[in-house]
Formats: C-alpha cells, structure tokens, sequence
C-alpha cells in the first residue's frame, strides 16, 4: 500500500537557491491559449512565475565525463534535474536518474558502461534493461519515459529493430539507433504526493473544472433539468457535442502505427 505524502520530502535536492544562469531563459506562458487568444485547452491559466531550464535531452556530448554538481527543483516537470559539468567547463542540466547523486560520474558514448546516467545506443543496451529519455526517431532527442519514475524495459532486439515497453504498457519497436540513459527517471514517490488544499492546485497553473451536468443548457450539452437529472444521451459528450467517453482519437492511418505490437488499450 502506498503512503499519501502531504509534503515533497525533496531528499535529493541539494541546497541550492537558485538555477544556473546560463541554462535558463523566460518563455510566455500560454495559458491554454493559441496565437490567436483562443482557449484551446480549458482550465489553464495563473499560476506562479517560472524560469525554464534548459535541459539536454540529446546527451551528444559523447567520450566525455561529466561530473554531477548538484540535484535541483525543476517547476516545470515533476521529475528533478541534476546539474552536470563536463571536463572542459560545459555545464548543462538532465533529468535526475534514480540513484544518480552529487559526485557521481557519468558519460555519453557507443560503448558507456551500463550504470545509472550514461547514455548509448538502444543497440548496445543489454535485454531487460530499464532506460529511459529514449528517442523516436535517431538524433531526435529524448521523447519517450521523461516523467518522475517512468522507464522504459527493452524486451528484443531483431534486424534493425529493438522492442521495447513502454510506460503506458504499450509494447512497440523503435529503431536500434536511437539512444537512451540508463536507468530510471528519480522521483518516483511523486504520485503519492497530495496537494492538500486548492490553492497550491492554482500554483501550477491549474484552474477550477466544473462538471457539465450542473451547467446551464445553453453552456453543456448535459445542463439543464430539475434537480438532478440524467444526461440524457447515448454517451457523454463535451461541450461542444463531440463524443467524450469510447470515441477513437488517434488517426488510424499514423505512420508509426505499423510499429507497434500491442496497444496501451485492449
């Protein structure tokens, strides 16, 4: 059973007040809006100011040590970042790999050791390994397990082909080129983590969301009635009439849809 935590114990994180600089920049945040104003995606908006830090999901630095500085916060994603610098000075930022702590050596190459932090080709990664920050397509950069205790488990490897599982339990091939870090994504005790009131919610820029049933008719389609009453359909639907609950969004003729073995959704 797990233990609901009402305070981030952030262990790891090293005594630091503020991010490194160089590797931060400021971006606008949209609010769930496109570039025309429009809201697009409901219930976002606020929240506190954040400095975007600048992480390397490409780890191309390659036959070159780094050394971790310090574990720090990041607003941005629920996982943390460890600060590295490399032997000639270069300083960047990564997501922190369970068990990756300050002081520990890490590096980028073909033929790294397989220990926590390093990053080489799916090719070179033994079966059963757990990676993560994997890249879709070669040279692509990290796109697939980057959030707090996502991994990614290599199951096969065949012509230029190596199967793998992903987080959403979706089993699907990438190309053997592609790269990954060994490990982990820390964090993992995030999802026991409970926000305890509504305003630390409004913190991360997430706003109210009211139910449709207790709506207007003229704002939801399953508003309306005396008292409480059904929705009054065959299926739920948003507000704008599209089915919400059993309607297929994923365009069925999606170029990577050949590449995978078993779907997240039975």
């Amino acid at each position: 059973m797990a233990i609901r935590l009402k305070k981030s114990t952030n262990r790891e994180i090293s005594n630091i007040n503020k991010p490194e600089k160089e590797l931060t920049i400021w971006i606008h945040q949209a609010k769930g809006r496109n570039n025309r104003g429009i809201i697009t995606s409901r219930h976002r908006g606020g929240g506190h100011k954040q400095l975007y830090r600048l992480v390397d999901f490409h780890r191309n630095k390659l036959k070159m040590p780094a050394k971790v500085l310090s574990v720090e916060y990041d607003p941005n994603r629920n996982a943390h970042i460890a600060l590295i610098r490399y032997i000639d000075g270069e300083k960047r930022y990564i997501l922190q790999p369970r068990g990756l702590t300050v002081g520990s050596t890490i590096i980028s190459d073909i033929e790294a050791p397989i220990q926590s932090g390093n990053a080489l080709p799916l090719r070179n990664i033994p079966l059963g390994t757990e990676v993560h920050n994997v890249e879709f397509q070669p040279g692509a950069g990290g796109k697939l397990a980057r959030a707090a205790g996502a991994f990614v488990e290599i199951l096969a490897k065949e012509g230029d082909k190596v199967t793998v599982r992903l987080p959403s339990k979706e089993i699907r091939m990438i190309s053997r080129n592609c790269w990954a870090t060994i490990g982990q994504v820390g964090r993992s005790e995030y999802y026991n983590l409970i926000l305890g009131k509504a305003g630390r919610r409004r913190w991360l820029g997430k706003r109210p969301s009211v139910r449709g049933s207790v709506m207007n008719p003229v704002d939801h389609p399953h508003g309306g009635g005396e008292g409480r009453a059904p929705i009054g359909r065959v299926r739920p639907v948003t507000p704008w009439g599209r089915p919400a609950l059993g309607h297929p969004t994923r365009k069925s003729k999606k170029y990577s849809s050949e590449l995978i073995i078993r779907k997240r959704k039975n």
